[in-house]
């Protein structure tokens, strides 16, 4: 899963936002982001079972903030932040590194790998969305129909299986869930722009917020009674290892220095990629089966991500 709040067009060097062709490293970071984020889902659901999900969150970030403090030491990165920040970094903590997975973690209960990360690629619908509401600002006709089309391809996407097990049904519940989540990651994002606005390091707030997430999703297990438990699997282990290590450092670190060559615009189609790589993964390692409507609602859903990111240049 893509773990990042995503960084405003502003923040990208003027020469970045060109048209040039792409250079082999372009490539090589596009598809390790690409692939980091397609496999995150699956690695979501090896995650769900025998640990809380609140505790899966804890164990994940807790290496993840490790990562991403020791980055900026070893880089000569800014650590310190103003006690404001802090308050900013712990809210975007409780939203993106700790309530929109854990909404993600209980959808994965209900739903295949390949259609939680479906649903999440809603997300820069859902962000036009509430800057309209919040910020006041008015999208584009192609923004709006954008909008409407990667709605419409979901409910497509979702209807042969809501229709199977009913409107009360586990689908159903699923769903609900992980739009929860994606309305907490897009929330995120607001705060995310604030930080920027304030000339924050976008590493040193993640880092910050990733700890504020780690020790918020430990209260939640607390509150709960959760019990603080490991599973010494070898899916587990390698699950954890990949999600903290792979899908939240290394892809992170690719996406930003993608950002910074290519431009916002062209680094966001991978959020219209990477739920095609994951349905795949699904139809193979967990039996995904394809319908017309499944697939009409894919290209509905890519096409309006496609509009919507187009419509922003």
């Amino acid at each position: 899963m893509n773990i990042r709040p995503a960084p405003q067009a502003d923040a990208v060097p003027r020469a970045a936002t060109t048209d040039r062709a792409f250079e082999p490293l372009d490539y090589g970071l596009y598809a390790l982001t690409v692939v980091a984020w397609s496999a995150s889902w699956f690695a979501i659901e090896l995650q769900v079972g025998t640990v809380p999900n609140e505790v899966n969150l804890v164990w994940r970030f807790a290496v993840a903030t490790l990562l991403m403090f020791g980055w900026l030491v070893v880089s000569g990165g800014r650590l310190r932040i103003a006690l404001a920040d802090h308050f900013r970094a712990a809210a975007l903590g409780v939203l993106i590194f700790s309530s929109n997975f854990l909404f993600f973690y209980y959808g994965a209960q209900y739903l295949v790998s390949g259609l939680l990360s479906v649903v999440f690629s809603l997300a820069s619908v859902i962000n036009l969305g509430l800057a309209a509401l919040v910020m006041r600002e008015r999208p584009a006709k192609r923004v709006l129909i954008g909008g409407l089309l990667g709605f419409s391809g979901i409910a497509l996407m979702f209807l042969p299986e809501i229709a199977r097990d009913g409107l009360s049904g586990s689908t159903l519940t699923g769903l609900a869930l992980c739009l929860c989540g994606t309305l907490s990651f897009c929330c995120g994002n607001l705060v995310s722009a604030s930080c920027y606005r304030r000339g924050l390091p976008i590493v040193t707030t993640n880092a910050w917020g990733m700890l504020y997430g780690t020790l918020w999703s430990a209260l939640l297990a607390l509150v709960q009674g959760k019990p603080f438990i490991i599973e010494l699997t070898a899916s587990y282990l390698g699950s954890l290892i990949f999600l903290a290590v792979v899908s939240t450092v290394m892809a992170f670190a690719a996406y930003l220095t993608l950002l910074n060559r290519i431009g916002a615009a062209r680094a966001g189609y991978a959020t219209v990629i990477f739920p095609v790589f994951a349905l795949l993964i699904s139809t193979g390692l967990e039996g995904y089966r394809w319908t017309l409507l499944a697939l009409a609602g894919l290209v509905l859903v890519g096409v309006g991500n496609v509009l919507v990111i187009r419509g922003r240049r």
